[in-house]
């Protein structure tokens, strides 16, 4: 049966739960392996990759991004929906909202942000106009509006290097670049998802404001906290997407056209 489609869980979203039939791929790439599970949900395949580990073991600036995105181009993925644990930069996301962003700025520093590295003879630079696929914000926007639940559909997603928290003069020059959330896991993996032509969209849901905005200081503990008692409304809201998704034609499938296609190395 083919796998089109991936979820990958960031913080607090290991649970595989809704997917029946599973079983772990070691995935052998290029670029290091990756642990995959593979399970049905109403008669598709979906793969489900745990971005962190399976016991959240691996923090964010050491995650083999390449590694993973590669594999899941190895099972035949389409499409991807990620989920990221983020600090909001705007008032109007607040706790506990749902956001889906449709841009992003890097403020990374050492990590392999390409799978076109010259090696190979090609420079590569790839069109990421629109980073983040329309197709499955607009499905996922859809699902979470028939389920009641506050999602904001847009907004531009910070990616900091980590694994610490941001200061606030750090908060404060992201809000006055137009930043709205603040995570340390989304780039590159957005980027790599578009250069091996898959579709690709993020859940992130707030789980404070960041430094600076908030009234007390930013701990880990309270990021699980909120992602715990979001569990349910992620899982019901994920579910909801894998019924509505569907196998469409997208223009993230065709990003290196030009190129002649995204191609596995032998």
């Amino acid at each position: 049966m083919k796998i089109a489609t991936a979820i990958i869980g960031g913080t607090g979203v290991y649970d595989p739960g809704m997917l029946d039939n599973t079983s772990e791929k070691v995935m052998v790439t290029p670029y290091g392996e990756a642990l995959v599970l593979v399970g049905d949900y109403n008669g598709q395949a979906v793969a489900f990759l745990t971005r962190h580990g399976r016991k959240h073991t691996v923090p964010p600036h050491r995650i083999n991004y390449r590694a993973n995105l590669y594999a899941l181009k190895m099972l035949g993925v389409e499409q991807i929906v990620a989920t990221t644990a983020v600090g909001s930069l705007n008032k109007a996301m607040g706790p506990g909202h749902f956001a889906l962003p449709d841009q992003f700025l890097d403020f990374t520093k050492h990590r392999e942000h390409t799978f076109f590295d010259g090696e190979d003879g090609r420079v590569v630079h790839i069109d990421v106009t629109e980073p983040y696929c329309p197709r499955l914000r607009s499905t996922i926007a859809a699902c979470a509006g028939q389920l009641g639940y506050v999602c904001h559909n847009g907004g531009t997603y910070v990616c900091a290097e980590g694994p610490r928290f941001e200061t606030p003069a750090e908060i404060k020059m992201f809000h006055q670049l137009g930043g709205d959330l603040v995570g340390m896991t989304n780039v590159p993996e957005v980027v790599l998802a578009r250069e091996a032509e898959m579709c690709y969209a993020t859940i992130s849901i707030v789980t404070n404001f960041a430094a600076g905005m908030s009234d007390s200081p930013l701990t880990h503990q309270e990021v699980l906290g909120v992602m715990k008692d979001s569990a349910n409304r992620f899982r019901s809201l994920i579910a909801s997407v894998l019924d509505k998704l569907t196998q469409a034609d997208c223009a993230c499938r065709h990003a290196l056209r030009e190129l002649g296609g995204f191609q596995l190395k032998a």
